[in-house]
């Protein structure tokens, strides 16, 4: 057997981390089942259940080193992974064996890891935030005064500047990033909560002492690295919890569209690209061609994480009572997947405003080819102040307008408005240039690039300035 021979998840082996892959790998897993049932026997022994010392030194000793071919074999006799891995860690640990997962259900293990996982990998994403934020902040500054078109149901309107547009992404993914602090800050634990919930099973290793049973899951959840546990579960923490979890990775991705998106159309534009490396490829058959391949990537990985959001609302609501297992290998795709695919993202998305190229003649020529129609108004006012009727001032506009407009669309013509203008004698002595400073249009867009940057960018970066200077390196 060859490491070709079989398929390959494309968001390891092409897109994500190696960090965010590691996290959601088998070696961070099954160690952390290890430590959980590491923690639990030694907050029971705590409390007074008869754990020795050498029994807890000896489960201590083996939490890294996992028998993956003895769980292996254990599984498919047993069809249950979790008791697999009770028995290959019992395996090592003679003397401790017989209180590995004392009073515990599968979920202990499980569900307490998915959560430390989800902790570990929103810190991780929220670095990835913070520097995507940083680098379009940097190049909104950079633009912050350079006039372009802008566009609504992508028809030219009001002028904006190229650092204006970069603050609505920025901004996107700011609300992301508010959002995932919530979210952390909400998260919770599952703790020590017995097979459907109720505790039973540890009141009765503790002979009815409530009190215990409570401390129980407090040190655990503490141990674990959290403030609270959830008040109330089932088997399983309340999969509302993934639900909001996927909704908060679909609004990245959303986010990430976006922002890609626009680049996208601004490349067919020819006024802003994504890097593009000297070696780089854009087409095998046409070798002019330089696609935006960073961004068209967003958008597919985007859209495979938007996807997702509807499995978690799904098994939500099909919980059946306390659980059902229909869960389990669903949750073992979609909660991994999302977020190795919203890595994937915010790397490129660094990546590519990091690397952003600007064309400013080619956005002063597009916007010089539709401002004279933009500025009739300005024109309008200028000529009734000195004099002019409205009325035949207006219609004169409208008629010039119409038919500069028809050459350019029915000849390919340039767009001639201002020099007809300036052969109209209505419209003589005007200073039609001053009249079409793009400046003029632009209202303040460079002012509110400079208050979202010190008001909003400023206080993310002094928060977060131990996270910032993440490298954005794009696999292939």
């Amino acid at each position: 057997m060859t490491t070709t021979t079989y398929y390959d998840n494309p968001l390891i082996e092409r897109y994500a981390s190696r960090e965010m892959a590691a996290l959601w790998g088998p070696q961070r897993k099954f160690s952390t089942w290890r430590k959980l049932w590491l923690l639990l026997a030694e907050t029971q022994a705590e409390l007074g259940l008869p754990i020795t010392p050498e029994q807890l030194e000896e489960l201590r000793q083996h939490v890294e080193d996992i028998n993956y071919e003895a769980a292996a074999r254990y599984e498919r006799e047993l069809r249950h992974d979790v008791m697999a891995h009770i028995r290959a860690y019992g395996d090592l640990c003679a003397k401790a064996r017989g209180i590995i997962h004392l009073g515990a259900t599968s979920c202990y293990v499980t569900d307490n890891t998915d959560l430390i996982l989800i902790r570990d990998s929103l810190l991780l994403l929220r670095r990835r935030l913070v520097n995507v934020i940083d680098a379009l902040a940097r190049f909104a500054e950079k633009w912050r005064d350079q006039p372009c078109l802008s566009f609504t149901h992508f028809q030219p309107a009001q002028p904006t500047t190229v650092g204006k547009r970069a603050c609505l992404w920025a901004y996107d993914f700011v609300m992301d990033l508010e959002d995932l602090e919530y979210r952390l800050q909400k998260l919770k634990a599952r703790g020590v909560k017995g097979t459907t919930g109720t505790q039973a099973s540890f009141l009765a290793l503790f002979q009815g002492d409530h009190t215990k049973v409570e401390e129980l899951d407090r040190r655990v959840t503490e141990k674990m690295g959290f403030a609270h546990s959830y008040p109330v579960t089932g088997q399983t923490y309340p999969r509302k919890v993934d639900g909001h979890i996927l909704d908060l990775l679909s609004g990245i991705a959303q986010s990430a569209h976006k922002m890609a998106t626009d680049l996208r159309l601004l490349a067919h534009r020819k006024e802003v690209e994504e890097p593009f490396e000297t070696t780089q490829v854009g087409s095998s058959a046409m070798p002019y061609k330089r696609n935006p391949m960073r961004c068209e990537r967003i958008c597919g990985l985007a859209r495979f994480v938007m996807s997702l959001q509807t499995s978690a609302a799904m098994t939500a609501a099909t919980q059946w009572l306390e659980r059902t297992l229909d869960d389990s290998a669903n949750r073992r795709l979609v909660l991994p997947q999302a977020f190795l695919a919203v890595d994937a993202i915010l790397i490129l998305c660094q990546n590519v405003a990091q690397g952003l190229v600007v064309y400013p003649r080619v956005i002063e020529r597009n916007l010089r080819l539709e401002l004279p129609f933009m500025a009739t108004e300005e024109i309008l006012v200028a000529a009734v102040a000195r004099g002019g009727d409205r009325q035949e001032l207006h219609e004169r506009l409208r008629q010039h307008s119409q038919m500069a407009a028809y050459r350019i669309k029915a000849e390919g013509a340039e767009n001639d408005l201002l020099d007809r203008l300036a052969a109209d004698p209505a419209f003589a002595g005007l200073d039609l240039e001053r009249l079409l400073d793009p400046q003029r249009f632009i209202g303040r867009a460079p002012q509110q690039v400079d208050q979202f940057i010190l008001q909003i960018v400023e206080p993310i970066r002094k928060k977060f300035a131990h996270d910032l200077g993440t490298s954005a390196e794009v696999k292939v």
